[in-house]
């Protein structure tokens, strides 16, 4: 993995995931952002994705959780970790990715910045935070460069 963590790379821990598919509103918007451009990363493990599907399962039922998974697995950049390590915190720092979206205020904390910091450089927010800090333009022209030319996915599909 390079030193500096790729801007356009994004991982939504489990709970992210599963309220996306369940609940919609902020971790949807904060989703739809990376699905709606080609050029943005969703990055998980085989792990995060099985803990999602152990979620959904619980909350909904198994065929949902199943097809949602598969979904993932077609959508993400996959990437391995050790099995003890936390899936979305190993999935950002073995993918190189820039954000962490999560729920999670231990996550978030100042606290866990601080440890975190030495080990990996990634910008940890809420999907609210996410969805509303988002910019696409500006990301656009540090990572393809040029004009940004709008979203080119639809994000639903």
């Amino acid at each position: 993995m390079a030193n500096r963590p790729n801007p356009a790379r994004v991982v939504a821990d489990v709970d992210v995931l599963a309220a996306d598919l369940l609940v919609g509103g902020d971790a949807r918007e904060a989703l739809d952002h990376v699905r709606s451009h080609s050029w943005i990363d969703l990055v998980a493990s085989d792990r995060l994705l099985e803990e999602t599907e152990r979620v959904v399962a619980t909350l909904a039922d198994a065929d949902l959780a199943a097809v949602h998974r598969e979904r993932l697995e077609a959508e993400r950049v996959s990437v391995d970790h050790p099995e003890e390590d936390h899936p979305a915190l190993a999935s950002a720092y073995r993918g190189g990715a820039a954000h962490l979206l999560s729920y999670d205020d231990a996550l978030g904390s100042a606290r866990a910045g601080l440890s975190l910091q030495p080990r990996v450089s990634v910008s940890i927010r809420s999907p609210d935070a996410f969805a509303t800090l988002f910019d696409p333009e500006s990301l656009y022209e540090a990572v393809e460069g040029g004009a940004y030319p709008g979203p080119d996915r639809d994000p639903r599909e």
